[in-house]
């Protein structure tokens, strides 16, 4: 079991530990609802570290991700990052994963904890461009900080002017007594908020000075459980949930980061442009609950008959809105915002409304 460096911070807050990815990680602190609320009312800091980090260098360094991911990084500027997937050669999804366009030639990819060696491979397998790949997954700690009071706890630790990091930007800065931190406007929360890219070394003192900071404005430490329930109110994607090997970018809602222009000619590039052109029998779809229950992954999706129509990928009790939301494909039919499903819970077929994500307007 891998450690993050900040996991005996996390055992003195007396968080309680569970394996996730190969690593030994926090699933909640104080309780899930709890530190969700503050994420959505104040700002939660979460540890992320497990995440992977891979620099892609060298003259070759683009040609490489335009034909492994699925965006259009040629147009991605110096300081921007982008939302992509790695497509596998079956219509599948190796990952999903953030784009960072860091200096000229060099980038880095942030991926999924559980797919850091097969990512990896398969880059690697791709590189037929000459570009020098190094994995900094364990050199690097990952610390998110999200919710309305996010940049303000941020700003008074730091001389970089946080309000003119745009969303889905970066920069580079000095973060209390951390010299060298990537500040990323990214985040997982639907909240928005800061993920900041340190050296392990650093870690620890980064992570209390933003506690003691952000302790006047609410700020909670939380766990990959408000993690989860954040994203899904979101409306946010999961891998090995609601993306995998088996599921198309086009299936999952996915179109906008599958660019189909002229030198992006990355794997089953053909097979998603007869996608978009002919149409997919199932979609990702969000729906609510419109009686008591939580659907859970693997919950099977009917019609009014009984017929099965799909299934659920995601599903929580939404903290917010006190309702059973949740993800799943569903067949042809059942996609319009406002069409009855309904959730098989205990052999009980449980009224549900498809409903077009975020769950929660933010």
């Amino acid at each position: 079991m891998q450690k993050t460096a900040l996991n005996d911070i996390h055992r003195q807050l007396r968080a309680k530990m569970v394996p996730f990815a190969g690593f030994d990680m926090p699933v909640e602190y104080s309780g899930i609802k709890t530190e969700h609320m503050a994420v959505r009312e104040a700002a939660g800091i979460f540890d992320v570290s497990h995440m992977g980090e891979f620099w892609v260098k060298g003259p070759g360094a683009c040609k490489l991700i335009q034909a492994v991911t699925s965006n259009d990084v040629a147009g991605l500027p110096v300081g921007k990052a982008q939302y992509s997937c790695l497509p596998n050669d079956q219509g599948g999804i190796v990952d999903d994963l953030i784009v960072y366009h860091y200096e000229e030639e060099k980038y880095m990819l942030v991926v999924n904890a559980s797919n850091i060696e097969k990512d990896w491979n398969w880059i690697n397998k791709h590189n037929s461009f000459g570009a020098e790949l190094e994995n900094a997954s364990d050199n690097i700690s990952l610390i998110a900080v999200q919710g309305p009071g996010a940049q303000s706890i941020l700003q008074k630790l730091t001389d970089v002017d946080l309000s003119a990091v745009p969303y889905y930007a970066f920069t580079n800065g000095k973060m209390a007594k951390a010299a060298q931190v990537i500040i990323s406007n990214t985040g997982y929360t639907g909240s928005g908020g800061f993920e900041l890219y340190v050296y392990n070394e650093d870690a620890p003192e980064l992570w209390n000075a933003i506690m003691e900071t952000g302790k006047e404005e609410g700020l909670l430490p939380a766990g990959l459980g408000a993690r989860d329930t954040l994203r899904l109110e979101a409306g946010l994607a999961l891998y090995g949930n609601d993306l995998d090997d088996t599921t198309s970018p086009v299936e999952a809602g996915l179109g906008w980061i599958t660019k189909l222009v002229d030198g992006n000619d990355f794997t089953s590039r053909s097979l998603f442009e007869k996608q978009k052109e002919e149409g997919v029998e199932k979609r990702l779809k969000g729906f609510v609950l419109e009686e008591r229950g939580i659907p859970r992954k693997g919950y099977e999706v009917v019609d009014a008959e009984g017929q099965i129509i799909g299934e659920v990928t995601s599903g929580t009790m939404s903290p917010m809105l006190k309702k059973g939301i949740g993800m799943g494909y569903l067949k042809k039919g059942f996609w319009k915002p406002g069409t009855e499903i309904f959730i098989r819970i205990r052999k009980k077929d449980l009224k549900a409304t498809i409903v077009k994500p975020p769950f929660v307007s933010l």
